[in-house]
């Protein structure tokens, strides 16, 4: 489906100024600008800007042939401005000065005290603007021992725990396919700016948002880590099972693998007359979940033997007749061109005159909202390509702020 800008977003008015790149601190300026905001990217000429730019191929195909739009950074940069400028000369300071003093929002995901020699930490940009909201991303955050350290993906991946509980229980430890960790750290950061902006909106003071990678993503480490807590006994790699629920699992069919999560003991029982089972039903052992937790082993082989007399589509078939939660394994292909997928413009086509297509095919933010729906008005930028034109988003943006507070 193709989308455009056409209604106005619960964040209009608000300007971020975005100091970040790769994946974490983009996800998040992202989301703000798909709800409205003017997000202004600040990228350094002297390096080609964002560093996800040359993560390629894929690449755009551009008229020129050239191209810095690559997959990657397609992922987390549409609805911005690309401003060319470079923290370490007095000229690219004075630029993220004069965008800060109207800005509400500036994320930044440099080292810990990395811009306090630019004057563009959190004290001085303050000073100039006291209702700023300042987030800063770091790999372990602005305090403790490893504060220092740069921090990516796979390093919080490792760190915070999640890849030993990844992967098959006897092989070797395993990231997630994509980077997760950044991911939920955006998602967790665009949830404490906009905490920030209402408290700022409501007293006209700003305040600092310290996140770091690693801590996000052992705040995720949800069921697993509170298990941990609670029985003292270290988690365990169980491949596709679950360590609260069985069976919540693959299995193979005849045919190939489907998913079966049987969350309840009614779902247990359905599963089991769906594919006559009397003897596992009725098996004291496989009673009820705890029981079958402790003899996980013997009834998902007992499963995995049945399962496989089966082609996958007959055994989904049979479980949905029966109310039971299961569901196919697609591919990334399968997924995206699903039929729920299309009903639901997880699929986005933005215009883009840099495309020779003249659109980039884009994912849509998930968010449904009624009254103030997410847009696509701008596809990922070209480096650079806002840079002549600051003044005037400026002067709209401070338009745009003034009407608001004629209509309050």
């Amino acid at each position: 489906m193709v989308h455009s800008d056409t209604t106005a977003g619960a964040l209009d008015g608000v300007l971020v100024l975005d100091l970040t790149r790769i994946l974490a601190g983009p996800t998040a300026t992202q989301m703000l600008g798909d709800l409205g905001a003017t997000v202004i990217k600040i990228e350094n000429p002297a390096t080609g800007g964002d560093d996800t730019r040359t993560w390629g191929p894929p690449y755009v195909e551009t008229p020129t042939g050239e191209s810095d739009l690559s997959a990657y950074f397609l992922a987390a940069n549409r609805n911005k401005h690309s401003v060319a400028a470079d923290l370490g000369t007095k000229d690219g300071q004075a630029v993220v000065r004069k965008i800060a003093a109207q800005a509400q929002i500036v994320i930044e995901n440099y080292k810990p005290g990395g811009l306090a020699k630019y004057g563009l930490d959190y004290a001085a940009l303050s000073g100039l603007n006291p209702s700023l909201v300042y987030c800063s991303i770091s790999g372990f955050g602005q305090t403790g021992p490893n504060s220092h350290r740069p921090g990516y993906d796979l390093m919080a991946q490792g760190f915070g725990g999640i890849m030993s509980l990844t992967g098959d229980p006897q092989g070797d430890p395993m990231k997630v396919g994509v980077g997760i960790a950044d991911v939920m750290c955006g998602m967790n950061a665009a949830i404490g700016m906009l905490a920030a902006l209402r408290h700022a909106e409501a007293t006209g003071i700003g305040q600092h948002i310290d996140i770091a990678l690693v801590d996000s993503q052992m705040a995720w480490l949800i069921n697993e880590g509170t298990n941990y807590l609670t029985s003292g006994q270290t988690p365990r790699r169980r491949g596709n099972g679950h360590p609260n629920i069985v069976p919540y699992d693959v299995f193979p069919t005849r045919d190939g693998h489907f998913i079966l999560a049987v969350g309840n003991d009614r779902q247990f029982q359905a599963m089991c007359d769906a594919f006559g089972l009397t003897g596992l039903a009725q098996d004291a052992r496989f009673r009820t979940n705890p029981l079958r937790i402790e003899h996980r082993v013997p009834l998902t082989a007992a499963l995995t033997e049945t399962f496989r007399t089966f082609s996958a589509d007959d055994v989904l078939a049979m479980l949905q007749t029966a109310n039971v939660p299961c569901g196919p394994i697609h591919t990334v292909d399968q997924a995206l061109q699903s039929d729920q997928a299309r009903a639901r413009d997880v699929v986005v086509t933005v215009p883009t005159a840099e495309a020779t297509k003249g659109a980039v095919d884009l994912l849509g933010n998930p968010l449904k909202l009624s009254k103030t729906p997410v847009a696509y008005a701008k596809a990922p930028p070209r480096f650079g390509a806002d840079t002549d034109r600051l003044d005037d988003i400026l002067k709209a943006h401070a338009e745009s702020r003034a009407s608001q507070k004629v209509q309050g």
